[in-house]
């Protein structure tokens, strides 16, 4: 894994402890399943507009957004990214079809 997802992982699960009202992700945290998702979603939804109007710019930063709160609902569901990773890891190599054939066994 890479050097900056495991300090960034590190600094995740110590924000598990933080006062929500000194640290955005222990206010997201202390908000809940429900709010992270939302971000997720919202992050997902800003990339697929920048896509839409052409602006790589805004795409690179809106998917570091979508990353990062991705990360946040890792932590919060006690995962790592390295999870993500390994299973990144066991689809090299297949076709996209093929690991979709996979999932239906």
């Amino acid at each position: 894994m890479s050097e900056l997802l495991q300090q960034l992982a590190q600094v995740l699960e110590q924000r598990k402890t933080a006062d929500p009202n000194e640290s955005y992700v222990a206010s997201l945290y202390a908000k809940g399943l429900d709010t992270i998702l939302k971000k997720v979603g919202e992050e997902a939804t800003e990339i697929v507009i920048a896509a839409k109007n052409g602006d790589a710019e805004q795409v690179i930063y809106e998917t570091a957004d979508l990353w990062f709160h991705s990360l946040v609902l890792l932590a919060h569901q006690d995962l790592g990214p390295e999870l993500v990773l390994k299973e990144l890891e066991r689809r090299f190599g297949l076709s996209g079809l093929e690991e979709k054939a996979q999932r239906n066994q």
